[in-house]
């Protein structure tokens, strides 16, 4: 089974400064299974302690890497670029969050465990950041065999209807 990496106690590794990176290959991230094609690739990530001008403990989790999926258009293979930079305030296990943290836009907040599973907690920000229908900028849809375009059973009623006009 791989290493994986375990914040002992998260409040202490914002509040200290500390930072963790690391390289994750996509074989361990079980969960992207049915979204990617290729597994053979990582995911580089980097994660920073900091204390906010408030105050409170926060972490600065950075995640970059390219990802195989299939385009839900034509239903090639795309490579989607993961550019993830994201900003956490930690809260600790069964405190409240207050509604007005819910809404801010600069950070989302989590709940902090001891004994943090980075590995999980970066393939959790992954995918929720995989969108739900990748698709290229600019493709085609698949073609019936042959290549042909197939034409519509309406098309045929459109040609009944003109002939009936015409009498």
């Amino acid at each position: 089974m791989p290493q994986r990496s375990v914040l002992p106690d998260p409040f202490k590794f914002a509040a200290e400064g500390r930072s963790l990176s690391g390289v994750i290959p996509l074989a361990e991230l079980r969960r992207l299974g049915d979204v990617l094609l290729d597994k053979s690739g990582s995911v580089q990530f980097s994660l920073v302690g900091e204390m906010g001008v408030d105050r409170k403990p926060r972490m600065r989790l950075a995640v970059s890497g390219e990802l195989q999926v299939r385009c839900q258009r034509c239903l090639s293979s795309m490579v989607w670029p993961l550019e993830l930079d994201a900003l956490f305030e930690l809260v600790r296990p069964g405190q409240s969050i207050a509604d007005d943290e819910l809404e801010e836009d600069g950070f989302d907040a989590i709940e902090a465990t001891p004994d943090m599973d980075v590995t999980a907690f970066v393939e959790d920000e992954i995918v929720l950041a995989v969108p739900i229908a990748p698709r290229h900028e600019m493709c085609e849809a698949p073609r019936p065999d042959g290549g042909a375009i197939k034409e519509s059973p309406f098309a045929s009623l459109e040609k009944l209807r003109k002939t009936d006009g015409a009498e």
